[in-house]
């Protein structure tokens, strides 16, 4: 044959994987304070706070420099993907955290030693993402959550809650960095429980 019939049919599409999430009481149990409270169990509890409250990147949170908090205005500054940078808001319990975590187990983890870091290591630098990823997977399983916890699934569950309480796709893709909202959108997708209360409360033949 001179020419492909096929040539003209589109490839089928492989679909996009939805992220995962964390329910609220399982973001409750993960972000309950430590039992045994040290300055490195502190900075651990402060930098989840501050994750789940922001939906920061893992690589902004742990590079995240100090002068970046503002505790009065309630902002974090980021410089996040392709150099851009973005403002996000905190509310109060973020705040005390990170400020409480400020004002004792900072220096005790420092030990007169300096550091441009918000969150930092005994070494006065700031951690790894594997690390931080221990952190994450330590405390949830302290929790008693079984999922396969990852950083990036507490950024997920951010973006979720914040979309299944009524926020507005624009501001939650200018607060994930989102550079096309179609990344954003994927979101509006994954909360089957509000879909599912939704059909049976409004639909004639539920």
């Amino acid at each position: 044959m001179k020419q492909n019939p096929f040539a003209a049919v589109d490839l089928p599409k492989s679909g996009r994987t939805l992220p995962k999430a964390l329910s609220e009481k399982e973001v409750r149990s993960l972000l309950a304070p430590p039992t045994i409270q040290t300055p490195i169990a502190g900075r651990d509890h402060a930098m989840l706070f501050l994750l789940y409250a922001t939906g920061l990147r893992v690589s902004e949170l742990v590079g995240l420099p100090l002068a970046a908090c503002n505790l009065n205005a309630g902002f974090i500054r980021v410089i996040g993907k392709g150099n851009k940078e973005r403002l996000i808001p905190f509310g109060d319990q973020a705040k005390e955290r990170v400020e409480h975590y400020l004002k004792t187990a900072r220096p005790l983890i420092l030990q007169g030693k300096r550091s441009n870091f918000l969150f930092i290591t005994r070494r006065g630098t700031c951690m790894t993402r594997l690390r931080f990823w221990q952190i994450v997977r330590k405390n949830a399983l302290t929790a008693g959550i079984t999922k396969d916890i990852s950083p990036h699934m507490i950024r997920h569950s951010f973006a979720t809650h914040l979309l299944s309480h009524g926020a507005d796709l624009r501001a939650v893709q200018m607060m994930l960095g989102h550079a096309d909202i179609a990344t954003t959108q994927i979101y509006t997708h994954i909360d089957q429980d509000r879909l599912k209360s939704i059909h049976k409360k409004f639909h004639p033949r539920g």
